[in-house]
């Protein structure tokens, strides 16, 4: 099979007749074998009622419910884990990504050899001030946090291969940084392709403005996990050593202050119990490590790599 198209949704009964008869369309203009996984978060409309009806027109819908709401995250996995093309690709199920993109995103895939593709909506129909300047904001820090040079990990169009979306866990909110987990997975050929944003059709958005906050905690908690899930004392460690040298060393300039230069009442000066504060600080910091350490080197997952092939 060539593609498998998965669709987290929420709520868009009005909205999936009419996007399966475009990816249909596409697909038989295009030649390419398909199935669309259409992946139910709870909805409380008639969703999963519209999925049934399309999956008795059409053999390659397909479709799982969630008993209730997961997030999109959650969504994604599933989808992937049940996903059988050699390419995977995800968008989201309200009309505003374009199944005409597909194509193109597979030929990245298949011909120029990417691992993942993303999709970049270079211009926008969403409100300014309330997506999408804190989309550019959250965007640039991606980027700088990442070194992944996509200007839209928000875009939910995405193609991967099909061993890049099964190598990478997703789950809590983890959906926009698939990006970054590919990359820290060893999958380094990682792009982007200009796609059309179509106007929201039906319903209304699922987004507020507390994505972007969540987002920005998401990106540091990734970021930490992706570079030091297996080795926590090299960065608190490095950070509690630190602190703990210039605590020390503040001390051992104040004992030299007392007793060699008869200085008195130093501890009416703010800078010794800013020398104390930086030495338990910094020992805090060694020994949170230090105990990672020892939780890592005793996690089931310790010894856990992606294997690129064997002979």
């Amino acid at each position: 099979m060539n593609i498998s198209i998965v669709i987290p949704l929420l709520n868009e009964e009005e909205s999936l007749p009419e996007l399966t008869e475009w990816i249909e369309k596409v697909m038989i203009k295009n030649s390419l074998s398909y199935e669309i996984i259409f992946v139910d978060d709870g909805s409380t409309d008639a969703s999963w009622e519209v999925i049934n009806t399309l999956k008795q027109q059409n053999n390659n819908v397909k479709g799982i419910k969630f008993r209730r709401n997961y997030g999109k995250a959650a969504g994604l996995h599933v989808g992937f884990v049940a996903a059988k093309g050699d390419v995977i690709v995800t968008m989201d199920a309200d009309l505003q990504d374009s199944p005409e993109e597909i194509p193109g995103l597979y030929k990245k895939i298949t011909e120029e050899k990417y691992d993942l593709v993303s999709g970049w909506k270079k211009k926008r129909y969403d409100p300014i001030f309330s997506k999408n300047l804190p989309s550019k904001l959250f965007n640039y820090s991606a980027r700088v946090m990442s070194g992944i040079k996509l200007h839209d990990f928000n875009c939910g169009l995405k193609a991967y291969k099909a061993k890049v979306a099964k190598s990478v866990e997703v789950y809590g909110e983890m959906h926009r940084y698939i990006p970054i987990l590919a990359k820290h997975a060893g999958f380094k050929k990682i792009g982007e392709q200009v796609v059309s944003h179509q106007k929201r059709k039906y319903g209304q958005t699922k987004y507020g403005l507390n994505r972007f906050i969540n987002g920005f905690l998401d990106l540091i908690s990734v970021t930490f996990i992706s570079k030091f899930i297996k080795k926590p004392m090299h960065f608190f460690g490095t950070l509690g050593t630190l602190f703990f040298m210039i605590g020390f060393g503040i001390l051992i300039w104040f004992t030299y202050a007392k007793f060699a230069m008869n200085m008195y009442k130093m501890t009416e000066r703010p800078l010794f119990f800013l020398g104390l504060l930086a030495v338990i600080f910094g020992s805090q910091l060694f020994l949170t490590g230090f105990l990672g350490d020892i939780i890592s080197r005793n996690s089931p997952i310790r010894n856990e790599y992606q294997i690129e092939s064997e002979i």
